[in-house]
């Protein structure tokens, strides 16, 4: 495969889901999976497609007990194309569709091209007479206009003629069935439908969410543009829209349809007639060749902002990422009240839900849409109600944002969840990961940061920060035996963990994570308001109703949360050192992959709770977040010292007890472990880089893939290992010395990792180039108006004027 495309070669029905997550086209508003037209949903396909913060609540019933879920929606498929060889000798019938999964398939290739965001699939049928028909299909979902999606299939007989017929439509019987262990809970979302026909070769279906009344209408115009059809029809049920065609085939005649369709709901803005929308705009919409055009000019553009160098296997996945990361969060999502799904637009895990991975995403975004990290963080902004009235009902201040987030802002954690191996459905304490508000105040803070946007820092940004700040400082108590402050009762990142063994309540105590964020939380908030300007301030603390004394109480939290060690390393959590050690080596003989140990554990009775073991070690996390000079300042404004010795420990501690059951423990281990040079830091990076491609979860990226993770790779390079950080109105930069080859024996998607290249957007500069190659770093800025930017190495600084490009020699410490 080359750099810029992603092959299957084969039709292999057991890869199938895993194909359709990894070439799902999408523009940020609409995205479909890269499902096969001629299948509908079974065991093999799922031809999923969605439109960003389209939500539906269900009530199911689950061990006599009423669950309430929200879902992002899938909605009716446009794909339906399907085609057979009319058969003299059998009369005209429902059979002999052609199709991947029949007997006829002598040949298939599917073909995703990252460049212009198109899916292109060649198909070879021989039927019982001999008779080859190759298909060839080309897919886009507009980058351009989101409203639209087109598809151009192109027929040849090989040595025969005859008669094709066809049957293209819309098919509205679909619900909610991606995600195998959901199969218990309700998943019909749609109501109310409804189809139609507008003139000859026009089909349009309507229909609307049962709970959400979100109105859906998609239009569907199906033309031959190559070959005269020698009959034509329409067909409408209830449920669907059919156009029919019959074409003659000849060896020297193919025969090319394009099918071209509109999508609109009634959350669009400016949309009145969500119907009406979607046929006036796939009556303008021109043929696929200037579809096509225009869909490749704007997957220019994007690739222009996000540009991203890296030679080899590893630069080709990174690119797979970034191309899914844009086809989720595009410049169109700026226009949108939506966060970021962590299984993005591409299946129905987690039931499209936002947890915290912004977290991971946001950073690189920053750095090239930051148009888009702002509408990102308006998704919280507007969400901030809700987090309030949240915080309120479980007797705190400030804002308790959920762990996991859909339409308006209320929790939507399930209160179950089933373990798929021992078939038990389990109370579920994740909502306990208060940490979130962390990640949404550490993603404000970002966010300004890199673009120097502080209308947003001084009014949204300022309003959250400060709850968030609230919330911890009225969570923390005071423990007059210990001295400190104390945050009990929570879930950390590692998920693991919900309670200590035999315990009568759920969550554990003062998880160092939670505890070291939140006085970083704290002390950003002290920062801001000393740094507003006074009428902004004074407004501001009389809009949220602060107490001028409540910012002492802040002062005294953050320096003095607790954070637990035992053996002169970090602790997870209060008590982590006093749990049982796990036998690894035994347990992995027994089960091979234990990413899920929880999961295998209570399957045989047990509890991971009585385990010194992680399904991401999330005192790592720490390392993820903060450079080492800013994670050894914020442990001395604690009153703790944390040097090199103590932190190196830490991760040697805690990588043998770690079972990488997230995708993202991969990331944050390689990121940590960089900076220390270690030969195992790039196993873990490239296990981070496969994560989703070798689908190493088993099974779990056919249900959408993992865009934190995603997200995370492209930032390991463009913050990880260039030791990018945006503060104090400078680039700081202290490049990680890249590998030798006697560092990755075996690591074949890293063995070309010699040196790496991007471009960033900064405060008004677009386009910085930065390059770094053997101990050397080489910066451009663009020619602008625009002041100087200030760079900071280890042992230097400088600025760099627009129009200069420097290569500046990097320290050897």
């Amino acid at each position: 495969m080359s750099d810029w495309v992603w092959e299957y070669e084969g039709y292999e029905p057991g890869e199938e889901r895993l194909r359709e997550s990894l070439c799902t086209l999408g523009n940020g508003y609409l995205a479909t999976r890269g499902a096969a037209p001629e299948a509908t949903a079974d065991e093999i396909h799922y031809p999923g497609t969605y439109v960003a913060g389209c939500y539906n609540r269900l009530i199911s019933v689950v061990g006599g007990r009423q669950v309430e879920n929200e879902d992002l929606v899938n909605l009716p498929n446009w794909l339906p194309l399907r085609y057979r060889v009319r058969d003299p000798d059998r009369p005209a019938g429902p059979g002999g569709w052609l199709s991947p999964d029949g007997d006829e398939l002598t040949g298939y290739r599917q073909t995703l091209g990252l460049r212009h965001g198109t899916l292109l699939r060649r198909l070879r049928f021989t039927d019982r007479h001999g008779r080859v028909l190759h298909v060839e299909q080309q897919r886009l979902v507009h980058m351009g206009d989101p409203h639209l999606a087109a598809m151009r299939t192109t027929f040849r007989a090989e040595g025969w003629s005859g008669t094709l017929e066809l049957e293209s439509g819309l098919d509205g019987a679909v619900a909610n069935t991606g995600v195998a262990r959901y199969g218990a809970l309700a998943g019909c979302h749609l109501g109310d439908r409804h189809t139609g026909t507008a003139g000859p070769d026009t089909v349009w279906l309507s229909c609307r969410t049962t709970a959400s009344e979100v109105r859906v209408a998609m239009a569907a115009r199906t033309r031959a543009v190559q070959g005269v059809p020698t009959g034509t029809g329409q067909r409408v049920t209830q449920s669907a829209a059919l156009r029919t065609l019959a074409v003659p085939v000849a060896p020297d005649a193919p025969v090319t349809i394009e099918k071209t369709v509109a999508v609109h709901t009634s959350k669009d803005p400016a949309t009145g007639d969500p119907v009406r929308a979607a046929l006036d705009g796939v009556a303008k919409a021109p043929g696929f060749g200037k579809l096509l055009a225009s869909h490749r000019t704007a997957w220019e553009h994007l690739w222009r902002e996000a540009a991203l160098e890296v030679p080899g296997e590893a630069g080709h996945i990174l690119r797979l990422h970034l191309f899914h990361v844009l086809q989720t969060l595009s410049p169109h999502t700026a226009e949108l009240d939506v966060g970021v799904p962590a299984r993005g637009l591409h299946g129905e895990a987690y039931r499209g839900h936002v947890f915290w991975d912004e977290l991971f995403v946001l950073p690189y975004l920053n750095l090239h849409f930051p148009e888009v990290s702002r509408a990102l963080l308006h998704y919280r902004h507007r969400r901030l109600p809700q987090a309030c009235r949240a915080a309120a009902d479980a007797g705190r201040a400030g804002a308790m944002y959920p762990w996991q987030s859909g339409s308006d802002g209320r929790e939507e954690t399930q209160t179950l969840h089933l373990n798929p191996r021992s078939g038990r459905w389990l109370p579920d304490h994740s909502r306990l990961q208060q940490h979130v508000g962390s990640a949404v105040a550490y993603n404000v803070w970002q966010y300004c940061q890199a673009s120097g946007d502080t209308d947003f820092l001084h009014t949204k940004g300022a309003e959250m920060l400060l709850q968030i700040a609230r919330f911890w400082a009225d969570t923390a108590v005071f423990d007059p035996d210990r001295g400190r402050y104390r945050i009990r009762g929570v879930v950390g990142p590692d998920e693991y963990h919900d309670g200590y063994p035999g315990a009568d309540r759920a969550g554990i105590d003062d998880n160092a994570y939670t505890n070291v964020t939140a006085a970083w939380v704290l002390d950003r908030a002290l920062e801001l308001a000393r740094t507003l300007p006074e009428p902004r301030r004074r407004e501001l603390f009389e809009r949220v109703g602060l107490d001028r004394a409540e910012p002492e109480r802040w002062e005294d939290v953050s320096r003095r949360l607790l954070v637990p060690f035992h053996r002169g390393v970090i602790s997870q959590f209060d008590g982590y050192g006093e749990l049982a050690e796990l036998d690894w080596d035994g347990y992995r003989a027994r089960y091979g992959d234990i990413r899920r140990l929880d999961r295998i554990l209570e399957s045989e009775g047990d509890s991971v709770n009585r385990y010194q073991a992680s399904k991401q070690a999330d005192a790592l996390m720490l390392g993820y977040l903060f450079g080492p000079a800013e994670l050894s300042a914020l442990f001395r404004r604690l009153g703790y010292a944390l040097d090199d010795d103590v932190w190196h420990a830490t991760v040697a501690y805690y990588l043998p007890r770690t079972s990488h059951g997230s995708t993202l423990s991969e990331l944050v281990h390689g990121w940590v472990l960089v900076r220390a040079r270690r030969a195992d830091a790039w196993r873990h990076c490239q296990e981070a880089l496969l994560g989703d491609v070798a689908d190493v979860q088993g099974g779990t990226t056919g249900e959408g893939i993992h865009l934190g993770a995603m997200g995370g790779t492209l930032d390991l390079v463009q913050r990880g290992l260039t030791g990018l950080e945006t503060r104090e109105d400078a680039l700081w930069l202290d490049p990680v010395p890249l590998p030798e080859p006697s560092e990755l024996p075996g690591l074949s998607a890293l063995s070309a990792l010699s040196e790496y290249r991007f471009a960033i957007r900064y405060r008004g500069h677009w386009g910085v180039a930065l390059r770094v190659r053997a101990g050397r770093l080489w910066i451009s800025v663009p020619d602008s108006e625009e002041p100087p930017i200030e760079v900071r190495l280890a042992d230097r600084s400088l600025t760099v004027a627009p129009g200069e490009s420097k290569w500046l020699p990097l320290s050897s410490g």
